[in-house]
């Protein structure tokens, strides 16, 4: 909780025009926001995994990367405000992703070359909690841009 926590307070410094690190303070503030975004995964992936657990696989599978797809849609306008109505609305979030266009793309390319690069750490045993880091904040600064550029979400 802590660590999705610190890319939201991360993202929402970037929107003040701060420097987004280090973030790593206000630890109620960062647990309480990765509890909330934590919240909004499962609300997302959680029909698609029902559909999939009850043999609707392709139906299920279609929810479930919708739900992939839409999260960075409520992420970074959740990171403005804090406002949680951002993250419980999927079609406001997979709407923000088809707005974001080839610049949403790129970052998700970004945030999967990070992904794979942050599986190293496992080769050292505990520093792939220090690489999971550096992921979520890769990703969470590709995404960032992209939509905070595309929705002019900075101050």
């Amino acid at each position: 909780m802590l660590n999705m926590g610190h890319r939201i307070e991360m993202v929402h410094r970037m929107h003040l025009g701060e420097e987004p690190w280090p973030a790593w303070t206000n630890y109620p503030r960062l647990f309480k926001n990765g509890l909330v975004t934590f919240l909004g995964m499962l609300y997302y992936y959680l029909p698609g995994a029902l559909l999939v657990y009850n043999g609707e696989k392709i139906t299920g599978w279609t929810l479930i990367v919708l739900a992939t797809l839409a999260i960075p849609g409520y992420m970074t306008h959740y990171c403005r405000n804090f406002d949680v109505r951002e993250i419980f609305n999927p079609f406001l979030a997979l709407s923000r992703v088809f707005q974001g266009g080839a610049a949403y793309w790129r970052a998700w390319g970004v945030a999967l070359s990070a992904l794979a690069l942050s599986f190293v750490g496992l080769i050292f045993g505990l520093f792939f909690l220090v690489t999971s880091v550096w992921f979520w904040q890769v990703a969470g600064f590709s995404f960032a841009t992209v939509f905070t550029q595309e929705f002019e979400l900075r101050d």
